[in-house]
């Protein structure tokens, strides 16, 4: 008879080097290029981020990872400070068809999506039974989402950093990080996850 692992779960250890080194390697199996540890009191929540899905995003009201699918700041904010750690996912892509809503581009957002939820089940598999995802851009899963009915993919629906009220840019200057931001689709941009840990 096999024996089953037990998963020691943890609570404020941190993440050590081997695991970290692990979880650097999965994730450039999905084209991450950095992946950085940060306290999670870095994270800036701000109320005009959701006001600009709310005006301006053709996702909202159209998709569960989306508002108003997804919680306001104050819910948000109060999510995010039961955490003290966190990482921060990067990836890098030029896209030129960055405005058209074609497969290309599709695959790009489906392989960094299971790629975020997919390290995020590495870290709860490692004890961190915490661990939840919040993903860059929106959820390409389905080539149309199902939302208001059923999702086809409960497990995978994690919301996106920008419908958590979440100040991309200014979180990442605090964490000293320069965002790459393309002037136009041919150049390369960075696109960035959450996955919030402890």
């Amino acid at each position: 008879m096999n024996a089953r692992k037990v998963v020691p779960f943890k609570e404020n250890e941190g993440i050590s080097a081997d695991l970290m080194k692990d979880i650097r390697a999965k994730g450039q199996d999905f084209g991450l290029t950095s992946i950085v540890p940060f306290r999670a009191e870095e994270i800036i929540v701000a109320q005009w981020v959701h006001m600009k899905c709310s005006y301006g995003c053709s996702r909202y009201n159209s998709s569960w990872c989306c508002p108003p699918a997804t919680p306001g700041p104050e819910k948000a904010k109060a999510m995010l400070d039961e955490y003290s750690l966190a990482l921060l996912l990067v990836g890098s892509q030029s896209c030129p068809e960055f405005y058209l809503d074609n497969s290309s581009k599709r695959i790009k957002q489906v392989r960094f999506w299971k790629g975020t939820v997919s390290l995020e089940r590495l870290l709860f598999l490692e004890g961190y039974y915490k661990a939840f995802s919040l993903v860059g851009e929106t959820c390409a899963l389905c080539k149309e989402c199902a939302y208001p009915e059923e999702c086809r993919f409960p497990q995978e629906r994690r919301p996106s950093v920008e419908s958590f009220s979440i100040d991309v840019i200014g979180t990442l200057q605090n964490l000293g990080v320069k965002p790459q931001v393309a002037n136009n689709t041919n150049e390369t941009f960075s696109y960035y996850g959450i996955i919030l840990v402890e």
